[in-house]
């Protein structure tokens, strides 16, 4: 009896665990394609993240008996056999004269999410810790946006929720062998760019610098991750993230496992695969890769013609992900040296520097004086010039030489009244002009003071505080990006409407806030 039982409850762990793997296009086939492309929800992102009111099994025997039949009524059906996704404390509202700093302090909590069972239906993937949210449509973790999130609840002294948040990822790791994109069983085809030996690097900076080998096993397996395949590599071939360079080298790039359209903008895909010359799948995994870099979407990822329907986001040795990957090899570097193991210090000390020496090769350009991503395909580096270029600056790649070159690239062609553009274009995409991202802000104004040139950093630093400031005390709201070229317009762009809260403009404000208005509070 005791073995039946036992029998039993592993056969329900197993159940359960594949249950919470399966996609809503998995579980719902023919079903989720009606709903998305009939415009059952504005947003296909919400039917994605809505609960099931039943077992699969049983909606799916429903909608086949019922779809074919007169009068039958999708949108009816959806909401007698799924839960809509709620968007919690969304009747909070601003006191802004209250000021800005309180605003984020009562945020933390509007955007705080308490870990708990979640039902073996939904895309939810449940977490062991409470985590902290973006906000509007995003109701789950984002991987790199959770970095920037952290360095204002850094100086919130939210010390214990960040400690939560890295035990979420490396929890994550050990379970899926990397971080998601984010927690949603759609999300597991690709990741992020790989912020977690930075988000470590917070945590040691309040808890000690030996936290670092507590985490060595989950920097390991997202390394491993990164570099799948590569030693099999001849030059000028590729393994899903990892590039052999035709110098010998490995770089990386971006790519999902998936060549389908994505799930959360399965509308917008199918159609936008209507335009392109590329096979099906080929343009799938090109815009899936570039959901992977964050920059969704932008001209960085397209050809000349500044169409998407030209994506080539595989193609693309990213100048960013590359500085961001030798900060990982830094890091599990550091934690062997911590535990007196020269040997695999001197080999991850080498992986990084090799690395260094190939994101100089590829990427500096002299004509431009800026650090560009490298098309392996064509041989040659690509012809955007992007605010990814400063990334060298906060890992410190650059020589002094480079460094001020890309200070006076940024003075001269990326700053605006209200911060620093992403790019020159004027696309139509969320990632180019005239929009800027608080992460950007922060990897180059924190750059810019590595190379002690403080007074441009402060500079760009009261532009972008000033138009988080302007638009807060206006709307009462923090948004997810800013218009820094035309500040009494709204950014736009992208696949759903400006999005409020958010968690990373609230980090990065709070932040910059506190290293470069000390005591000056503006209704702070």
């Amino acid at each position: 009896m005791k073995k039946l039982r036992l029998t039993l409850f592993l056969l329900f762990v197993f159940v359960t665990a594949y249950a919470q793997t399966k996609s809503p296009r998995q579980w719902f086939p023919g079903l989720f394609e009606a709903v998305q492309l009939s415009d059952v929800y504005p947003d296909n992102k919400t039917f994605v993240d809505a609960t099931p009111k039943r077992e699969p099994e049983l909606i799916m025997k429903d909608y086949a008996d019922q779809h074919n039949k007169p009068g039958f009524d999708l949108k009816k059906f959806v909401d007698e056999n799924f839960t809509s996704p709620v968007l919690p404390n969304g009747g909070f509202k601003t006191d802004v004269s209250l000021g800005v700093r309180k605003h984020i302090d009562t945020l933390w909590q509007v955007l705080y999410r308490h870990h708990g069972k979640v039902s073996s239906y939904s895309s939810l993937i449940p977490l062991p810790n409470d985590f902290i949210v973006p906000g509007g449509r995003f109701r789950e973790i984002y991987y790199w946006d959770s970095y920037f999130t952290m360095l204002g609840l850094q100086q919130s002294h939210q010390t214990i929720i960040m400690q939560n948040m890295v035990d979420n990822f490396a929890y994550l790791i050990n379970k899926f062998g990397f971080i998601p994109n984010g927690n949603r069983t759609y999300y597991l085809t690709r990741s992020q760019p790989p912020f977690f030996s930075m988000m470590v690097d917070l945590l040691t900076h309040d808890k000690g610098e030996q936290l670092r080998v507590k985490y060595q096993p989950e920097l390991l397996k997202e390394y491993a991750f990164w570099m799948e395949g590569a030693k099999q590599l001849k030059p000028g071939q590729a393994h899903r993230m990892a590039v052999r360079m035709q110098g010998g080298e490995i770089l990386n790039r971006y790519w999902d496992d998936s060549d389908k359209p994505r799930e959360e903008s399965f509308k917008q895909d199918v159609n936008a695969a209507k335009l392109t010359k590329q096979k099906p799948g080929d343009f799938y995994r090109n815009v899936r890769a570039a959901a992977e870099s964050g920059w969704d979407f932008s001209t960085r990822w397209f050809d000349a013609s500044g169409k998407l329907e030209s994506i080539q986001t595989t193609n693309i040795i990213p100048v960013d992900l590359n500085c961001l990957l030798y900060h990982l090899e830094l890091s599990i570097a550091r934690t062997y040296q911590l535990q007196g193991n020269a040997e695999m210090y001197k080999q991850y000390l080498s992986k990084a520097n090799i690395r260094k020496t190939a994101i100089q090769k590829y990427c500096w350009s002299a004509v431009k004086g800026w650090f560009m991503d490298y098309n392996w395909k064509l041989k040659r580096q690509s012809p955007q010039q992007t605010l990814a270029g400063t990334f060298p600056l906060e890992f410190k790649i650059a020589d002094n030489l480079q460094a001020a070159k890309i200070a006076a690239g940024l003075k001269t062609k990326f700053f605006h009244p209200g911060g620093l553009v992403t790019t020159f274009n004027r696309s139509g995409q969320q990632w180019d002009s005239p929009n800027a991202w608080a992460p950007l802000q922060y990897m180059a104004i924190n750059g810019l003071n590595n190379y002690h040139k403080t007074t441009l950093a402060t500079t760009f630093a009261e532009a972008w505080i000033n138009t988080n400031l302007n638009i807060f005390n206006a709307t009462g709201k923090l948004m997810e990006k800013y218009n820094v070229v035309d500040t009494d317009t709204k950014a736009g762009g992208g696949e759903y409407p400006l999005q409020d809260g958010f968690g990373w403009t609230n980090g990065v404000l709070l932040n910059l806030m506190d290293k470069f208005k000390p005591g000056k509070d503006i209704k702070q």
